[in-house]
């Protein structure tokens, strides 16, 4: 549906705002919200009916809920004071004002002018087997299937991969089959199975994941639980294979897509080769990451992931010191926004779009795209991380290093585990728990030896306490890993919340001995 308004057009289906037939930029959840308002103007729309449409029922905090209603204010050509379009009805909530027309939008829009996530050939396939019961007891068959439909759940909230539905996978239960053949019929590149022994008040479960073509085993692991609470062990392991699979899938299609010749790789192929430099942190990675997401988006340019990993990518090296922000935040933000856009269901485009928002300092904004990324996808460690970070600068420290705990116990082999230390690190900092603060970040650096934002909680963290030894060292291997850190960078470049953040980050600084 369209709405038409003075010189507007407010397309649901497009998901766009125009004005006078130019884009009007708006982050997805202050369209969500104006979309809400428009479509319920004949009567007032309460702050609960926005949480509950907007923020499916999370908690928002009032300063979050006005940051957005005078988002979409500002897009309008509105403000407060004026209220032309949309007013604000004291106690009771608010009330879209202004005179709308309704059309169809397929009537105006061809349906191939609009952009469409990646075809799903160009992703690889996942089944899901049923868990085999190893309890000798044909009724504990469901804890069994349980468990893998969660599994195949929370998987299909994963758009990096098709996943086979459960009326497919289930047919092979109870059967010998070897992986090759259910392959070719399924028509997947992965496979995971697994077994369920319980006895008494306790349960086994392994999982395995598997490359279906070579017939090798990805990653297998095993999980032994006491039964106080089955559906509460049950989500546990689940969260836990689910967030253990993604990482070692992109690890195996960077396998092999640097098996294929530079002349035949597609924007898959590609894709695969930047996370494999994403993921290592460095700043020679950071840009040949840069490249290659660029090549993919120049051969599909409505890509979404790749479009998501290229802000992400950018906003990464702006934080670690790697890139100017002025001159990569518009560009990063305009490839978060068409992420979204193209499908607005990945939660890696909204992390994409909340790491643009946290390094242009828009807190609150960047707060609800992460929360809205771990919406759509609980066991995204990756969001975690970042909403973690988030947190930090927002001054909400407790809440930080819980996050930045979920995302480490989500997936203990992550690639970015030393990152998530490193947050949790100067969470303990801002409390002034130094000597956490401390611990936190030698684990960071005993993951990862150049990691420029553990190197920074051990130096402050070290100034703090006074030990001048450490704090000398590590403000050395921080000056390995980012040349050009000064007091001017940390005081300009960093978004924190409030000041007395930031001093207290610069106290630390200065009294570890950096200029």
């Amino acid at each position: 549906m369209r709405f038409r308004f003075e010189n507007n057009v407010l397309d649901g289906d497009l998901r766009e705002l125009t004005c006078g037939g130019a884009a009007v930029p708006l982050q997805p959840q202050v369209f969500d919200l104006l979309l809400y308002l428009v479509a319920q103007r004949t009567r007032v729309v309460s702050k609960d009916d926005l949480i509950s449409q907007v923020w499916s029922d999370r908690i928002v905090s009032d300063s979050a809920l006005n940051s957005r209603i005078n988002a979409a204010r500002k897009a309008l050509g509105d403000d407060g004071a004026t209220q032309r379009l949309i007013k604000t009805i004291p106690r009771k909530g608010f009330r879209f004002v202004g005179e709308v027309r309704e059309e169809l939008a397929a009537s105006i829009v061809p349906a191939e002018a609009r952009p469409v996530p990646s075809r799903v050939g160009d992703r690889p396939a996942i089944a899901v087997l049923a868990f085999e019961n190893m309890s000798g007891d044909p009724a504990q068959d469901y804890f069994g299937d349980g468990i893998s439909e969660d599994i195949l759940t929370a998987l299909s909230k994963q758009r990096w991969f098709m996943v086979i539905a459960r009326n497919s996978s289930f047919t092979y239960k109870g059967r010998a089959v070897h992986l090759r053949q259910i392959a070719e019929e399924l028509g997947v590149s992965y496979v995971v199975e697994g077994s369920v022994r319980k006895a008494n008040n306790r349960v086994r479960i392994t999982a395995q994941l598997n490359d279906a073509t070579s017939g090798s085993h990805l990653w297998a692991e095993r999980y032994d639980r006491e039964l106080v609470d089955v559906f509460a062990v049950q989500d546990e392991i689940t969260n836990a294979i689910v967030a253990a699979i993604e990482p070692q899938i992109h690890a195996a299609e960077s396998f092999r897509a640097h098996r294929k010749a530079p002349a035949s790789l597609d924007a898959w192929d590609l894709l695969m080769r930047a996370l494999s430099h994403y993921w290592r942190v460095t700043r020679r990675d950071h840009d040949t990451a840069r490249t290659l997401l660029e090549r993919a988006i120049g051969i599909d340019p409505n890509y979404g992931q790749a479009l998501s990993v290229l802000a992400a990518n950018y906003m990464f090296g702006v934080h670690l010191g790697w890139a100017e922000l002025a001159a990569v935040a518009p560009v990063a933000e305009a490839a978060a926004l068409a992420a979204v856009r193209c499908d607005h269901e990945d939660a890696w485009a909204h992390v994409a779009l909340g790491s643009v928002c946290f390094s242009t300092r828009r807190l609150a904004d960047a707060l609800s795209a992460f929360e809205q990324a771990l919406a759509l996808n609980p066991n995204f460690s990756l969001a975690q991380g970042y909403y973690a970070l988030a947190l930090s600068y927002a001054g909400r420290s407790k809440d930080s290093f819980e996050a930045a705990q979920r995302a480490i116990r989500l997936s203990p082999r992550d690639p970015s585990l030393a990152i998530y230390h490193g947050i949790a690190g100067y969470a303990r900092f801002t409390e002034r728990r130094y000597d956490e603060a401390i611990a936190l970040a030698r684990e960071a650096i005993r993951h990862r030896g150049d990691l420029t934002g553990a190197y920074r909680v051990l130096a402050v963290s070290a100034g703090m306490t006074g030990d001048e030894m450490l704090a000398e060292t590590a403000l050395s291997e921080l000056r390995r890993t980012q040349p050009d850190i000064s007091l001017h960078w940390i005081a300009t470049q960093l978004p924190w919340a409030n000041d007395g953040d930031r001093e207290h980050y610069l106290e630390g600084f200065r009294r570890a001995g950096l200029r």
